[in-house]
């Protein structure tokens, strides 16, 4: 049954009232629609250049007339991945499994440490030094005498790339253990907080968007030292992972087959990027400055 018209303004109740266009205000609508712009732009942007770019590279390819096994093209790449997709898989979950136990351990480790390095100054002044000169030895170099020392295979992997992914969990929360607010810190003194009770309360929720940035760059550097390690190692047999694929395509002149295996590396990495700022932004959205979403 529909509701009459009220008879003092005309209006139908069941219907909204207009709204008076002289009452929107001309800003605050540029500043919507200048949002909802960048919202659809920074999705579409990147996928439209990046469309341009394998598009750009197929030209180049056909235009040239390069051979395959020199540059080949991205419809023999995808083909290439899809019907060795057995075997990169099978190196895929092996070059996984390294990247995610060094970044577990690097994150067991780097915490700890600098938890250690916050209740003693004398502790972050003794193994700091040891620290630093494992982050800026290039892995490359380290690498063949791991292997000379340690036998078993996958735990020589395992070190490298825990030695790559390590320092950035230990620096990045060692710095966020010491900015908790000062003040904060005062007041626990005089209530006569423990030491246990201010960093559990203080120094920890303090210290949690820095970790939170230092996994960030701890999960690609896992990645690259899994890779590098295999390469220095090289690695064969069952329990090959995707460097190893790469160096065996490069043996063989099998480009379409290193491209396969370099996009799977690539792709890796974005995901463990996006998985680790996922965590980041609901781990931090609702109280953090910097996942805070402004009017």
């Amino acid at each position: 049954m529909a509701l009459a018209d009220d008879p003092r303004t005309g209006m139908n109740p069941a219907q909204p009232p207009a709204m008076d266009p002289s009452l929107i205000d001309p800003e605050e609508e540029r500043i919507a629609r200048a949002k909802r712009i960048e919202g659809t732009a920074k999705w579409l942007l990147p996928l439209v250049v990046m469309a341009l770019a394998v598009w750009l590279w197929d030209r180049v390819v056909a235009w040239n007339e390069i051979p395959h096994y020199v540059l080949p093209g991205p419809g023999l790449v995808v083909e290439t991945l899809w019907e060795d997709r057995a075997l990169l898989l099978g190196s895929l979950w092996i070059t996984l499994k390294i990247t995610f136990m060094a970044l577990a351990v690097a994150v067991i480790g780097g915490v700890g440490l600098a938890v250690l390095f916050a209740q003693s100054r004398f502790a972050e002044m003794s193994f700091s030094p040891f620290a630093v000169i494992l982050q800026v030895t290039p892995i490359v170099s380290i690498a063949p005498l791991i292997f000379i020392y340690i036998e078993n295979r996958l735990v020589g992997l395992l070190l490298c790339a825990w030695i790559v992914a390590f320092f950035p969990v230990l620096a990045n929360t060692t710095l966020g253990l010491k900015s908790a607010d000062h003040n904060l810190r005062d007041l626990m003194t005089i209530y006569r907080a423990t030491r246990w009770q201010r960093l559990i309360h203080l120094q920890l929720p303090s210290a949690l968007p820095y970790f939170l940035g230092g996994l960030k760059i701890a999960g690609g550097l896992a990645l690259i030292g899994a890779v590098v390690a295999e390469y220095v190692a090289g690695t064969g047999g069952i329990g090959s992972g995707l460097a190893f694929r790469i160096l065996e395509a490069g043996y063989r002149l099998n480009i379409p087959r290193m491209f396969a295996a370099l996009i799977l590396i690539a792709i890796t990495g974005v995901l463990i990027y996006g998985a680790t700022s996922l965590i980041a932004h609901l781990a931090l959205r609702r109280w953090h400055e910097s996942a805070l979403k402004r009017e």
